[in-house]
């Protein structure tokens, strides 16, 4: 599953995703992001439910896949991918 966002190439911004439906009960127990050359994951953090991801850089003009992958305490395993639109704001 990927979702776009769109993001300056001069912002330092965090994105969250929510496996809250997902997980029907069962919790985040690791998360790990991952993203094309180019950008930057700067941090991450997760709770029970959402895993969140600090980005900054891009070049205009260039789209880039960041990925989340998550393991439950149940040991499923999903991953979701931010397709980032980089664009002067």
């Amino acid at each position: 599953m990927s979702f776009n966002v769109v993001k300056d190439p001069h912002a330092v911004l965090d994105y969250t995703l929510d496996y809250t439906l997902y997980l029907d009960g069962d919790t985040i127990a690791t998360s790990v992001w991952s993203a094309d050359a180019g950008i930057t994951v700067d941090s991450e953090n997760e709770t029970t439910t959402k895993a969140t991801v600090w980005l900054s850089g891009g070049t205009a003009g260039n789209t880039y896949r960041v990925t989340n992958t998550i393991t439950t305490a149940g040991f499923r395993t999903d991953d979701r991918t931010l397709i980032v639109v980089v664009a002067e704001q």
